[in-house]
């Protein structure tokens, strides 16, 4: 066989060759298809693991494309990472203690009262339980209070304190003077503000009637207890 035989030979066993090996190797979507697809609830599975040092450094191996930072596609593990970040704990506001009630009266003595009603409160409380305890003072309001609001006597809290023969301190239906720059008003004024705002409650909060200790009328009435120096019933 001459040169040119043989070299002809050559380039056909060359071609086979390399038709048999293109035939053997598995097309680029037949390696596509066999890869083992990974869904993204596994990535986010196992996202946990990684620590921010390898996020970092998987970040740093993207391909400088001359894009900006916000335009690279955020990694899966970075999608698993924002998706597990902890919720800041809810920290609970303090409670406010409850004020004992000679704090609350300090907070709340004055000379001044806004309205009529209010007035008629503090002069009823200054006269019938001035010399009391704040205790005292304060179940002589709520008795007021309470039958402005039962709607078996008046509706108001200067109807109740000038009804007829229920004050022995008021005269007439009228009611008295009082020192209005001592202690014992800024105190009853004080008293009065609490009972009807609610702050602070005695342990005769539901009484409708009181007497003194020092006077036994009989009452055929439901007594709620004895609170200074009178006696409370409903």
């Amino acid at each position: 066989m001459g040169l040119l035989g043989r070299a002809a030979g050559v380039a056909v066993a060359g071609i086979t060759v390399a038709l048999c090996a293109a035939l053997a190797a598995p097309s680029q979507a037949e390696e596509a298809v066999s890869a083992a697809s990974v869904p993204y609830t596994q990535h986010a599975a196992t996202a946990p693991i990684l620590s921010a040092a390898a996020t970092q450094d998987a970040i740093a191996e993207l391909p400088k494309t001359g894009a900006v930072e916000s335009d690279l596609p955020a990694p899966v593990a970075m999608h698993a990472i924002a998706t597990i970040e902890p919720t800041p704990l809810q920290t609970e506001e303090p409670r406010q203690e409850s004020r004992s009630l000679s704090e609350l009266v300090a907070d709340h003595a004055t000379a001044e009262v806004e309205d009529s009603e209010l007035e008629c409160l503090a002069i009823a409380v200054y006269y019938e339980a001035k010399s009391e305890p704040l205790t005292g003072q304060l179940a002589v309001a709520e008795v007021i209070l309470n039958r402005a609001q039962s709607g078996r006597f008046p509706t108001t809290i200067c109807g109740v304190v000038k009804q007829r023969g229920q004050f022995s301190f008021v005269q007439g239906g009228r009611l008295p003077a009082v020192a209005r720059g001592s202690a014992h008003w800024r105190t009853a004024v004080a008293i009065s503000r609490i009972a009807q705002g609610g702050l602070s409650e005695s342990s005769a909060s539901s009484a409708l009637y009181f007497h003194a200790r020092r006077v036994s009328p009989g009452w055929r009435l439901t007594r709620v207890g004895i609170v200074g120096n009178h006696v409370f019933y409903r």
